[in-house]
């Protein structure tokens, strides 16, 4: 594909070097290059069908036979899959280097092109939702009719009080390329941009956010002291971006009649306020016997008095470093898979043999891991910043379950298969339990089984305790902003007030943490996002035990579950499993397995 690597040569071969022979994206199986007519004429095409589509369907909704509101939703499908193939691909070339001017141009214009193209489509949701109830239920439970796209519609018609005139609709929707995705385009391009002195070597964002897990305690500070003076320089910035952007979500949220911040996620994730308030009460009531009492554990083990925030995540002393290649990781995943149902590991495959996943570090890549699901007639992409560590292997196993969900959710076609963030989670923390129990029943050495154990206890209070702490962090942001503009030190105390509770007395905190705040990319592109990574968590520990127990045909109900994507309630999905999530006591469950960890590493002390 032209142009697709804008980095020097001798970056790849240092990667291939130190880990294997690192895969890259082969994005052709979207478009063959940027500059392709198939590209062009796809563009061509969408502009048609949206005209034809509102030329058929403007104004006629509420009349339509359920057979002619059946072809009205697969033709609505078909105009969102072509649409999302185009900025699938857009999107995937512009994060493998968002400092290439090309890439973000393309992105930009593509944007704004299908922004434009897709503008006749917004009276489709708005009259939806004037449809009478009677009507609705008619059409949608007739044989003939729409009736399995019911869930989705179900859902949309939850927006219905939060709805506003077809005008203000329209120009929500001309503006949103101004809007909320300008300013998270410029976060995306501002952290992909800054360098960091560690020790005189500069290095980008994931590189020395990297430092913080290095054996080497200096090393560990240097990289903190390094992350705290640049985000300090640009801490304006940043608290720039998350003002108006809380602004810009309070003003809509009030036209909308938005009761709380929060809600319009709960709707779109299909959750109840209650449910996901009785997952934050269950996590912050637990943080003494959860993240105090283990980094109290971990500080004896440091022979520390207090930890740094340098030491949170450092290796244990008796821990070998080790690196992990590429070859290795892929095969302990695989091979984890592989133990709970061979079905698994033959989902995951074709990740590996035919240009899904994009491992490398390289300047100008977007930092962290995602799996990107694309369009139900492709397949989902999977990139990763891998740098040999053994967290980096839970994080391909980790994404390679989201990537498993989606092919799997894609049976559904695509206005079902999305799921909701509550349970997108569910995959890819089960694919790292798996891989992690099976790398813990190999383990026979008492100090690997500890570093095991403490890793794992690690992640899930990164997971479990630190994304409520951020979700509280983000509440008490938005709610703080609607009293007025909050100066740099505002922010910074809000983060700070979150950091000592959640993570206990054990810590000291150096100047400049308390900017830490400004690289979590989730605050500026989903707010309210992070409390699925704890639902999924919880979630995925009550399925676990259940596995554990023996509970008959499990394989089989947990593919059920994943094929399901989004055309089922969280509650129906975990009905077969006996699990309730609206019952309180439905999260002590998933706490008291990260509690079950803490006592064993307790044990082998003994």
């Amino acid at each position: 594909m032209a142009g697709i690597m804008a980095y020097d040569a001798t970056d790849r071969a240092q990667a291939s070097d130190s880990f294997g022979n690192l895969p890259e994206w082969d994005l052709t199986d979207l478009y063959p290059a940027p500059d392709s007519p198939q590209l062009a004429a796809d563009i061509d095409s969408l502009d048609r069908m949206v005209q034809a589509f509102a030329a058929d369907y403007r104004g006629k909704l509420a009349q339509l036979t359920p057979g002619q509101m059946l072809a009205c939703i697969e033709t609505y499908q078909q105009i969102d899959i072509l649409a999302g193939r185009i900025m699938s691909y857009a999107g995937l070339r512009y994060y493998q280097n968002t400092t290439d001017p090309a890439r973000a141009k393309q992105m930009g214009d593509l944007q704004a092109r299908i922004t434009d193209l897709t503008t006749p489509l917004v009276f489709f949701s708005l009259e939806f939702n004037r449809i009478p109830d009677d009507i609705y239920q008619a059409v949608f439970t007739a044989p003939d009719g729409p009736a399995r796209y019911k869930p989705v519609f179900d859902r949309m018609r939850a927006m219905r009080p939060h709805q506003l005139s077809d005008e203000l609709e329209q120009f929500l929707h001309d503006t949103s390329v101004v809007g909320a995705a300008a300013w998270n385009r410029l976060f995306d391009e501002t952290t992909a941009a800054l360098t960091f002195d560690v020790d005189g070597e500069t290095l980008g964002l994931e590189a020395t956010l990297n430092l913080l897990t290095d054996h080497d305690r200096a090393r560990r500070e240097a990289g903190a002291r390094a992350l705290a003076k640049v985000f300090t320089a640009n801490v304006g910035l940043f608290s720039r971006i998350h003002n108006t952007l809380a602004k810009e979500k309070a003003i809509e949220d009030k036209w909308r009649k938005m009761p709380t911040p929060q809600h319009g996620r709960h709707l779109s994730n299909h959750v109840e306020p209650e449910v996901v308030e009785a997952l934050r009460n269950a996590v912050t009531a637990a943080y003494p016997r959860l993240s105090h009492r283990y980094y109290a554990l971990k500080a004896r083990w440091l022979g520390l008095d207090k930890l740094q925030v340098w030491d949170r995540n450092a290796p244990l002393p008796t821990e070998t470093p080790r690196t992990i290649d590429w070859p290795e990781a892929k095969a302990t995943v695989l091979d984890a898979y592989a133990g709970f149902s061979p079905e698994l590991a033959d989902l995951a495959q074709p990740f590996f043999d035919k240009g899904w996943i994009d491992a490398g570090v390289k300047p100008g890549k977007a930092p962290g891991a995602f799996a990107h699901p694309t369009v139900t007639t492709a397949h989902p992409y999977i990139l990763l910043n891998y740098l040999g560590k053994p967290r980096d292997v839970m994080t391909l196993a980790h994404e390679l379950g989201h990537g498993v969900h989606q092919r799997l959710a894609a049976g559904q076609g695509e206005l079902l298969a999305s799921t909701p963030l509550t349970l997108a989670e569910t995959a890819s923390v089960f694919g790292e339990m798996l891989t992690f129990r099976a790398l813990l029943a190999k383990t026979t050495n008492p100090a690997q089984k500890k570093a095991l154990l403490a890793g794992k206890v690690e992640d899930m209070i990164n997971t479990v305790v630190r994304q409520i702490a951020f979700y509280d962090f983000e509440c008490r942001l938005h709610a703080a902003r609607a009293e007025g503009e909050l100066t740099p030190d505002d922010i910074n105390a809000l983060w700070m007030s979150v950091q000592h509770e959640s993570l206990g007395p054990v810590f000291e905190f150096m100047p400049g943490y308390e900017t830490f705040w400004t690289y979590v990319p989730h605050f500026v592109h989903s707010p309210f996002y992070v409390y699925a990574y704890a639902f999924g968590d919880g979630l995925v520990n009550a399925l676990y035990a259940a596995y554990e127990d023996g509970l008959p045909d499990f394989q089989d109900k947990y593919f059920a579950l994943l094929k399901a994507g989004g055309s089922m309630h969280h509650k129906e999905l975990l009905a077969p499993f006996g699990l309730d999530a609206s019952d309180p006591a439905f999260w002590d469950k998933g706490l008291s397995m990260i509690e079950d960890f803490i006592d064993q590493l307790e044990a082998l002390e003994a």
